[in-house]
């Protein structure tokens, strides 16, 4: 067996599901799981700072392979030390491989082939390769904690043969992104579980990446169009063909029932732009709800945001003076929007976790579920 730079310490499973607490060191510090992981995408949390982050609790942060490649390049983030010291953060860093970002801007199949895949950037629209080699390599250049391996990740409802085909080309890129791997001491790499909504193509994907001793596994193809039904449905029949002594990671989610759900099917990190996005449109989750800061009736509400929360910003701010910032466009505003959606999915999180410890987990998802109007009919959830 592979001595992996990434560990994974299970503290205690909740009695009553598949819900885990624990731990996953890192040479870049040790975060506590379940974690929702916040998306600097360009080597920066949107209007946050590094000191801001690390107030609010965040354990980990993602960025983006795709992005960094474009811009400002993997090389230049080599050249000044790595990502860490480029963007002043000391703690775990996941990069993904880029390849969803890559799939959104294919527009022909047939660009897809063995070797990788050809695309238009998006920045100036000249043409690109990426392949699993280069992706492994750009991601050795940025120097993060964790990464992920390339991979296809096909719209949830594609014909069964298609997504047959992609599933056994991931697991061959998956090997040849594993052979590519030039710094398996410091960085950990994760396969990517695929294979949308069939059980036997997920089970042949799991079998194959867990065959091949990846420092820990991703759950990807979900949260990109299917019901939150069919969500848990994959995740009932997926989470249990990964490792109990690897870290598990749903990719690209964010809603604050799809954490507690997947927490209660096994996975233990996650990770969506969701809250930092919705934010910046004057969007905001609270214990009671969703708010639209801009609607009129909170014109004159000079009452905190959330009386649930204690972040900086219900402490020092009211849903008057958020209103007036996100209507005139300040960035302070976005900002304290933004602290806030990230502190409440990180204390989440928090919460979550002392609530396998108490072995509570399903008692807690009916309290907030009830209190944030999920079980109201008609319900929506972002």
């Amino acid at each position: 067996m592979t001595e992996h730079a990434i560990k994974y310490r299970l503290i205690k499973k909740e009695k009553h599901t598949g819900a885990r607490l624990g731990e996953i060191i890192t040479p870049h510090g040790t975060f506590p799981t379940p974690m929702f992981m916040p998306v600097g995408t360009q080597a920066t949390v949107k209007t946050m700072n590094p000191e801001e982050l690390k107030t609010l609790g965040s354990g980990i942060i993602l960025s983006n392979t795709y992005h960094l490649w474009l811009r400002p390049g993997d090389e230049l983030v080599a050249e000044a030390g790595g990502l860490h010291k480029f963007m002043n953060w000391d703690q775990p860093i996941l990069t993904d491989s880029g390849g969803f970002q890559v799939y959104s801007l294919v527009q022909n199949k047939k660009n897809i082939t063995e070797e990788g895949v050809k695309f238009k950037s998006h920045l100036d629209g000249r043409e690109l390769f990426l392949n699993p080699e280069k992706a492994i390599s750009i991601q050795n250049n940025l120097g993060s904690d964790i990464m992920m391996s390339f991979d296809e990740c096909p719209p949830f409802y594609q014909p069964y043969d298609y997504v047959k085909a992609s599933v056994e080309r991931t697991s061959r890129w998956a090997e040849r992104g594993l052979n590519a791997h030039r710094r398996p001491n410091d960085q950990g790499l994760f396969g990517i579980v695929q294979g949308a909504g069939f059980e036997d193509l997920r089970r042949q994907s799991a079998s194959d990446l867990t065959s091949m001793d990846f420092a820990g596994y991703s759950i990807g193809g979900l949260a990109v169009g299917e019901s939150h039904k069919e969500m848990n449905a994959v995740l009932d029949f997926t989470t249990p063909m990964l490792p109990e002594d690897k870290p598990r990671y749903l990719m690209g989610v964010g809603a604050p029932d799809s954490l507690i759900d997947g927490v209660i099917r096994g996975v233990d990190m996650f990770d969506c732009v969701l809250p930092t996005r919705i934010a910046r449109n004057g969007t905001l989750m609270t214990h009671f709800g969703r708010v639209n800061i801009r609607n009129a009736k909170y014109e004159h509400d000079f009452t905190p945001l959330d009386p649930m929360c204690d972040c900086y910003t219900c402490t020092n701010y009211t849903r008057a003076y958020l209103r007036h910032l996100i209507k005139a466009d300040e960035t302070f505003g976005l900002r304290l929007c933004s602290y806030h959606n990230l502190h409440f999915l990180v204390n989440l999180m928090k919460d979550v976790r002392q609530a396998i410890m108490d072995d509570n987990l399903l008692e807690f998802r009916e309290d907030f579920c009830e209190r944030y109007g999920y079980n109201q009919p008609n319900a929506k959830d972002f």
